[in-house]
């Protein structure tokens, strides 16, 4: 009862902590200048942004394609549902990471892949995009290293130094699953002593070193396949570095803002987004946006630009297809969980 007492003070508090940074910035737009410049918008722009935010989610999608192709092949449609479905839980749990947990469930309702496979899948999917995520925010961090305050220094540096990390440990633990057979084992053993049903008990658990030995195998088939690693680095950077990139530079260019030099605005973007992965608020909620809106001031762009070209930045590349994820998580096969 304490645990989940304790549990709920702390989603509150983080959700609160969102609330209050999104009050915070909120309070520094003149709203009515933010719409007078959206609704003079060009057709064209708000058309190229259309195309932009779409194929930003194809590129997405395309990830899951790349990671599960050892395995199966499936259709985009398919890759769409497991991306949204996963993206949707994501930002109802307090870190990017924390959110993968369902995703093997996900892949194997979508899939009818087993639970090893899928599990490598996700924890391969997980591993490869922290990773790549890390080197894209250090190379954001060290071309705008000058020109952003200390304390915004060191806090997309741990971040971005925690993409490194986890991603490490995630590629580094499924590659030697079967490491943990002795943990299994010895649990086994402890489960054996208990009357009654401990035979039974152990039994089950010992069952666990078969999902690990197969797991093991199929996470090193994925990121020994240099091919998966192309195809996934096509997608990543198609949907995390050039899709966002892109959007931002045509609301700032329609706000008339920029940022020099504007080749590096993607990179600049990739480290100011890499606070999601700090288990902060849900999906990063609030946090995200101060961030980013410190970073691109620090970079010249006035703050009453920031805010709203972040806001809808974010709302169109993280919020709604999280919002459109919900639908697909509802009609979701259960069945074969």
């Amino acid at each position: 009862m304490a645990t989940s007492r304790r549990d709920l003070l702390v989603s509150v508090l983080q959700y609160g902590v969102g609330i209050v940074a999104l009050g915070v910035l909120l309070t520094q737009v003149d709203f009515g200048v933010v719409v007078d410049r959206l609704s003079n918008t060009s057709p064209a722009v708000v058309a190229a942004l259309g195309v932009v935010t779409v194929a930003g989610l194809v590129a997405r999608f395309y990830t899951w394609s790349a990671i599960i192709s050892p395995f199966t092949s499936i259709a985009l449609g398919t890759a769409g549902r497991i991306d949204l479905t996963v993206n949707f839980i994501n930002q109802l749990l307090p870190s990017r990471l924390s959110g993968r947990v369902a995703a093997p469930f996900v892949l194997r309702a979508e899939t009818g892949m087993e639970y090893a496979d899928a599990t490598a899948a996700t924890g391969a999917h997980t591993g490869i995009y922290a990773v790549l995520y890390g080197v894209a925010s250090l190379l954001g961090l060290a071309a705008a290293y000058d020109r952003l305050s200390t304390g915004v220094l060191l806090l997309l540096g741990l971040s971005t130094g925690l993409y490194f990390v986890a991603g490490a440990v995630v590629l580094l633990a499924g590659v030697n699953l079967t490491l943990f057979d002795r943990v299994v084992e010895a649990m086994a053993d402890l489960a054996a002593s208990v009357p009654r049903v401990g035979a039974a008990v152990a039994e089950k658990i010992r069952g666990i070193t078969e999902i690990t030995s197969s797991s093991t195998d199929s996470f090193r088939a994925i990121v020994g396949d240099a091919t998966v690693w192309f195809r996934y680095a096509v997608g990543w950077t198609g949907a995390l570095v050039v899709a966002p990139g892109v959007r931002v530079w045509l609301l700032f260019a329609s706000f008339g803002a920029s940022v020099e030099p504007a080749v590096l605005l993607p990179l600049y973007l990739v480290a100011a987004y890499s606070v999601t992965l700090l288990p902060l608020t849900p999906g990063g909620i609030g946090v995200t946006e101060a961030t980013a809106t410190a970073v691109f001031v620090g970079l010249g762009v006035p703050s009453d630009v920031v805010i709203p070209v972040i806001f809808v930045d974010r709302f169109l590349g993280v919020y709604l297809p999280a919002l459109a994820g919900w639908y697909p998580s509802l009609s979701m096969d259960l069945s074969v969980l």
